[in-house]
């Protein structure tokens, strides 16, 4: 068929979708325009700086177990060595590895024995105060900072308070004394009235201060604690810590016993922890650079109306606009009045491009120019009584295909998307589809690519 007409036809089916869609076709092109814009601007902050650590506090419970001289016999309770304690914790990180903690710890240390020599007990409050250094592990190196879970070691020195208190009278102020039998009477076992003793059962209440008969030793020490644990994001203000804190002390007093080995206890504990500070930002950094107020109140064309109320874009500078930002046109005749050569066009008259009344000789002119173009277009598309053009033209693409088609006639690459059915062929349907597509702003097509599409129907 006839070259002349195939360009003639795509000449004629292009603009007209293209002049019917106009406005999509704008807002495309002004979404491209804003995805350029933005991209450069995401280079603009790409090394911004992450927000300052702020230091976090723990506040915990947790249980103390001691390890000392006394408890090596038989024990009146397996619980009698377990006591609790409150502590409270500081700490401020330095980077993803390191952290630096100061601390307190409030409770109690306790222990009790019963053996064939010697009866013993003691309890007494303890104050410590550390200073640690923490090694985390949610460093980016071995768990994600990010991780729900963060192990952590620590390790430091500190200063232990105590006082060891026995229980040693009932609420009477009867003295116990411990028989061979395991029974516990108000008078000694080798006492001449033996006889009339009286049994006793202990309260618990330490009542009594221990001294040791020989030594007036210091109710303080130094200490070194060693720790470890884990934590459990729940947000990102708030973790919670499990852990367990060994303390090696330089002093053999604190159950007033010195037996040649210095005394340790353990604190097993839980907190909850409050991380102070702000989340970090982890949106695109393209986003923080925009000034979205800017863009808001943003007048592109100065008329005085924002860019997201003005109606009509780039008015020249000068003109007067109404609320929309539209040039005034005082007579409605769709001609602004910076453009109309007559501003006082009556109602309902016909004008030209220059808002001039077009005379009734000139618009019958007009009238017969379009009618012709209209025949044109019709014979053009019409002509064959029971087929239109393009599906003639449709036809003899799919008869040229059963005989093999013309040779080298395959679909190029950047054309593949419009064949939907995947038969090697491009058909008025895939086309329209295409057309659709793009003026719907689902298709990667260009003008361009649809030209190429078209002349690709009329050339296989």
């Amino acid at each position: 068929m006839p070259k002349e007409n195939n360009k003639e036809l795509k000449k004629l089916l292009l603009p007209i979708l293209i002049s019917t869609h106009k406005k999509k076709t704008f807002l495309l092109l002004l979404v491209a325009m804003l995805s350029v814009k933005g991209t450069l601007l995401s280079q603009t902050k790409e090394d911004e700086e992450k927000p300052k650590q702020l230091p976090s506090v723990a506040l915990g419970i947790g249980i103390l177990t001691f390890n000392g001289d006394i408890g090596n016999g038989i024990k009146p309770s397996k619980y009698s060595k377990i006591k609790g304690g409150l502590n409270l914790t500081v700490e401020q990180r330095i980077g993803k590895y390191i952290g630096v903690s100061i601390s307190g710890l409030y409770g109690k240390l306790s222990d009790n024995e019963s053996t064939e020599t010697r009866n013993l007990n003691f309890q007494s409050k303890i104050i410590q105060a550390d200073l640690c250094l923490v090694a985390h592990f949610d460093n980016d190196l071995i768990f994600q900072r990010k991780s729900i879970f963060a192990p952590y070691l620590m390790a430091g020195v500190g200063f232990l308070k105590f006082d060891p208190y026995g229980d040693l009278k009932d609420a009477n102020g009867n003295t116990y004394y411990y028989w061979r039998d395991g029974s516990i009477k108000d008078l000694a076992e080798s006492d001449p009235a033996y006889f009339k003793a009286k049994e006793l059962k202990r309260d618990y209440t330490y009542e009594t201060q221990l001294k040791d008969s020989t030594t007036d030793y210091k109710r303080s020490s130094l200490s070194f604690p060693l720790g470890l644990g884990f934590k459990l994001k729940l947000a990102y203000n708030i973790d919670v810590n499990l852990g367990a804190t060994y303390y090696v002390t330089m002093t053999d007093w604190i159950d007033n016993v010195k037996d040649g080995k210095n005394d340790k206890y353990l604190f097993t504990h839980f907190s909850l922890q409050y991380n102070f500070g702000k989340r970090e930002d982890n949106s695109p950094v393209r986003y923080k650079s925009v000034d979205f107020s800017a863009i808001d109140n943003q007048d592109t064309d100065g008329d005085k109306i924002k860019d997201k109320d003005d109606k009509c874009p780039g008015t020249p500078v000068g003109v007067k606009v109404d609320l929309n930002g539209c040039p005034l046109d005082g007579d409605g005749d769709g001609v602004p009045d910076y453009l109309d050569k007559e501003v006082f066009t009556a109602p309902g008259g016909i004008v030209d491009d220059a808002g001039v009344t077009l005379s009734d000789s000139t618009l019958a002119l007009k009238q017969q120019q379009f009618d012709s173009l209209a025949t044109e277009r019709s014979k053009m598309l019409y002509e064959n009584p029971s087929l239109s053009y393009l599906q003639e033209v449709e036809a003899k693409v799919k008869e040229s295909a059963q005989n093999g088609g013309k040779p080298g006639m395959t679909i190029p690459e950047s054309l593949k998307p419009a064949d939907k059915d995947n038969d090697g062929l491009i058909t008025t349907a895939e086309i329209t589809a295409a057309i659709d597509s793009f003026f719907d702003g689902e298709s990667s097509f260009t003008v361009e690519k649809l030209n190429e599409l078209i002349d690709f129907f009329f050339d296989q």
